[in-house]
C-alpha cells in the first residue's frame, strides 16, 4: 500500500520506558498504564484527548478488562466519546496499527486518529480452553507467553530455533552476533548520552507507579554488555549459537502515535516547519521456521510500493529480536551495522511485542529530524515467520 495523504503530526508521538518483564511494571495493568501515560503525553504537547475521531489499540498480551480495548483505553485518558478497534498481530502489531489507521486517514474515513500500542508479557494468563463435551473438567492451561515463545503451531518449533535455523543456513556464526550485539549497545549509549537528550525528544518520564512501585526514570532492566561478558554466557540451544546476550527479553511498556490528514498533522504538530509523512507499507511471510528473513521481503515491499530503494534511505531501523537478524539483513542490503538501529533498538531495550516497533518508528522518525530530514525505513520480524514495514518520509523546512 502506498500513502498519498497520511502525515505524523511531528511530536505528536511518545514512548513509555520500557521495562524488563516481572520488574519495575510487573504489576501495572497494560491498558490503564497506557491510558495514563497518554493523557499525561498529551498534555505535555498541548493536545486535547477528544482531538480524534477514533483510536486504534494494538494489543497482544490479554489483561484484565481487555475486552473493552480500545473504547476503556480512550475513556481513561479523557476522551470517552471515541472508540476504535483492538489489532493484534503479534510483533508486527504496531505497524499494523499504523498502517490500518493510515487507510481511513487515506480513504478520507478521519482526519485524526490516535494509534496506541501495549503490552505487559509480566505475569502472562494462563488460558483454560474447556472440553465442550465436558466443560467442567480440569484440561491444561496455555501459558500464554512462554507457550507461543516455545512452539509456533504451524511449524512446530520454537522462536529462537528459527533464528538458529537462519544462523545455520546462512553462516552466521557467534562471534558475527556478538559484534553487532556490541554495536547495538554502543548505539543505546548514544541515545543516553547527555542526560538521555535523544530519548527526552519523545519518551514520557520521569513515571511515578503506583501501589508504591517506585519510580522509573528510563528504561529498566538494561544490564552492562562487553565482549568478555557475551563470551562467557552460554549458547541457549545445545550446538547453537544464541545465547541471552544476543538475544532481546520479554519486556512491559507502551507508545502512541497520532496519524492525520495534512492539514490536521500541521495544526496538532510541535513544529509546523518538520513535516512528517507516511508513504507506504508492506509485509511478507517466508518459508517455515525462518522468521528472521522475513524483514527482508518485508522492507523490499515497502520500498517498492514507496518508489524508493534502500540506497535513498537516510535511516534504518528494524525489530531485532535476535543479532541473527541484523546480521542476515545488513548482508542482504549491503548495509555496515552501524548503518542500522542508531541510537538503539529492541535487542537492547526489550520487547513488549505491540509496542516495540512503534517505538523503533519513533526513534526512526526523531533520528531523520536530527539529520535534517530524509527517507526511513522500519521493518520487524513477527510470529508465524512474517515481518511487517513501514516507509515514511521527513522534511524540515
Amino acid at each position: 500500500m502506498r500513502f498519498e495523504n497520511v502525515f505524523i503530526p511531528y511530536g505528536a508521538y511518545w514512548s513509555s520506558p520500557f521495562s524488563r518483564w516481572e520488574k519495575k511494571l510487573a504489576g501495572a495493568n497494560a491498558i490503564e498504564f497506557a491510558a495514563d501515560v497518554a493523557a499525561r503525553a498529551l498534555s505535555e504537547r498541548g493536545i486535547a484527548p477528544d482531538a480524534f475521531d477514533s483510536l486504534f489499540l494494538g494489543l497482544t498480551v490479554p489483561q484484565p478488562g481487555a475486552f473493552y480495548g480500545a473504547p476503556w483505553l480512550a475513556a481513561r485518558m479523557g476522551a470517552p466519546e471515541i472508540t476504535g478497534p483492538t489489532l493484534a498481530q503479534a510483533c508486527a502489531t504496531s505497524v499494523r496499527a499504523i498502517a490500518s489507521a493510515g487507510f481511513e486517514i487515506e480513504t478520507g474515513a478521519a482526519d485524526a486518529i490516535l494509534a496506541v500500542c501495549a503490552d505487559r508479557t509480566s505475569a502472562g494468563p494462563r488460558i483454560w480452553y474447556p472440553d465442550p463435551r465436558e466443560p467442567e473438567r480440569e484440561t491444561p492451561a496455555e501459558n500464554w507467553m512462554r507457550a507461543n515463545f516455545e512452539r509456533d503451531p504451524y511449524s512446530g518449533i520454537s522462536m529462537i530455533s528459527t533464528a538458529e535455523n537462519v544462523a545455520r543456513a546462512e553462516g552466521i556464526g557467534r562471534r558475527e552476533q556478538e559484534e553487532i550485539t556490541l554495536v547495538r549497545y554502543r548505539q543505546y549509549a548514544d541515545a543516553l548520552a547527555d542526560g538521555r537528550s535523544f530519548q527526552r525528544r519523545y519518551m514520557v518520564a520521569p513515571i511515578e507507579l503506583a501501589n508504591g512501585a517506585g519510580r522509573l526514570e528510563g528504561d529498566f532492566g538494561v544490564y552492562p554488555t562487553t565482549a568478555e561478558s557475551l563470551a562467557a554466557l552460554e549458547v541457549r540451544v545445545p550446538g547453537g549459537t544464541i545465547t541471552v546476550g544476543t538475544m532481546t527479553y520479554p519486556a512491559d511498556g507502551n507508545a502512541g502515535l497520532v496519524l492525520a490528514s495534512r492539514e490536521r498533522a500541521l495544526a496538532l504538530s510541535r513544529d509546523p516547519r518538520i513535516e512528517v509523512r507516511l508513504l507506504s507499507f508492506g509485509q511478507a511471510r517466508v518459508e517455515k521456521g525462518l522468521m528472521p528473513k522475513a524483514t527482508v521481503p518485508a522492507a523490499r515491499r515497502a520500498l517498492e510500493r514507496a518508489g524508493l530503494r534502500i540506497e535513498d534511505m537516510t535511516a534504518v531501523k528494524t525489530h531485532n529480536p535476535f543479532a541473527v537478524n541484523d546480521v542476515y539483513f545488513c548482508r542482504s542490503f549491503e548495509l555496515a551495522p552501524e548503518a542500522v538501529n542508531r541510537y538503539g533498538s529492541p535487542l537492547v531495550w526489550g520487547h513488549p511485542q505491540a509496542p516495540t516497533g512503534m517505538r523503533a518508528t519513533i526513534e526512526l522518525i526523531e533520528e531523520l529530524a536530527i539529520k535534517g530530514g530524509g527517507y526511513g525505513l522500519f521493518s520487524g520480524c513477527a510470529g508465524g515467520d512474517s515481518a511487517a514495514a513501514l516507509v515514511v518520509r521527513v522534511a524540515v523546512k
